[in-house]
């Protein structure tokens, strides 16, 4: 059987794999291997992973992962994984990036990328991983993100860019002031959190034109900031992953249009795509 991992800092999806066909498809919380030690990941694929392969003999493990950013970290995985699942003689350890650039486009060559609380994006050549912009964080870069899309929004709200009434709903809908958003902004962990969660206020309000031009903005840099730093890029469908990317795909279309970029597939989390490419050797 093989065992296929999508994880996040938030969840965990595992997907169970017999003949090709998924058998069982498992939720369990989130891992960042950068922020994690090996022990603690054993631990909690122990206590949440474990009780639910009772009955079942993995033979492969395929995870994908935030975090796995050297080969010292991708060991840590694989151990912590060994520790637990003795009867795989097969793991792969990889990071998110490519979970995604696999799922979208799987043995074909084309731009992957990842929108949603953070962005991300590669030059995928149908087996590996051949560039890639650094994202930077939302501080720096994370064009198009969640994060960013919420640092707008706010920054537009405090500095009355928006329409009155949008920014009066803003307020009352998120109970804040300009006080309180600097207060969790500035002092405490987290901001980039606290910022995307204004992602569904830009959703449901996307076509005020105010709104609309903010994230045709954002999108736009991050095609102009990332996706264009590729040789070829007009020439290979850009795909992506995310909830961002998907819930406001008809703006991202508009985005990418005037910059000769076709976009390819949109999707909301890689797992299906996952389990194709696993499943077709």
């Amino acid at each position: 059987m093989i065992l296929i991992a999508d994880c996040g800092s938030t969840k965990i999806n595992w997907c169970l794999l017999k003949d090709n066909e998924k058998i069982a498809q498992i939720f369990t919380t989130g891992m960042n291997a950068l922020l994690m030690t090996e022990d603690e990941m054993a631990q909690r694929i122990a206590d949440e992973l474990m009780p639910n392969l009772q009955g079942y003999r993995v033979d492969e493990i395929h995870y994908y992962g935030a975090g796995i950013i050297n080969d010292n970290i991708k060991q840590q995985v694989v151990n912590a994984l060994k520790r637990n699942i003795a009867t795989a003689t097969t793991i792969t350890v990889d990071s998110d990036l490519l979970a995604a650039a696999r799922a979208l486009c799987q043995r074909e060559p084309g731009v992957a990328c990842i929108i949603g609380t953070g962005s991300n994006s590669c030059y995928y050549d149908g087996e590996k991983i051949v560039d890639n912009v650094s994202p930077l964080g939302y501080i720096l870069g994370d064009e198009g993100s969640g994060a960013v899309l919420g640092k707008m929004l706010v920054g537009d709200v405090l500095k009355k860019q928006l329409p009155g009434h949008l920014c009066k709903e803003f307020l009352a809908e998120y109970k804040l002031d300009r006080n309180a958003i600097i207060e969790r902004v500035y002092r405490k962990p987290a901001a980039n959190t606290f910022l995307a969660q204004f992602a569904p206020f830009i959703i449901k309000h996307v076509n005020e034109p105010s709104i609309h031009a903010l994230v045709l903005r954002a999108f736009t840099d991050f095609f102009r900031r990332n996706v264009a730093n590729y040789n070829g890029y007009q020439k290979l469908p850009c795909n992506f992953v995310g909830s961002i990317a998907m819930l406001l795909k008809d703006v991202l279309v508009e985005a990418a249009r005037p910059l000769g970029i076709t976009v390819g597939h949109i999707v909301k989390d890689p797992m299906e795509g996952l389990v194709k490419f696993h499943s077709t050797k």
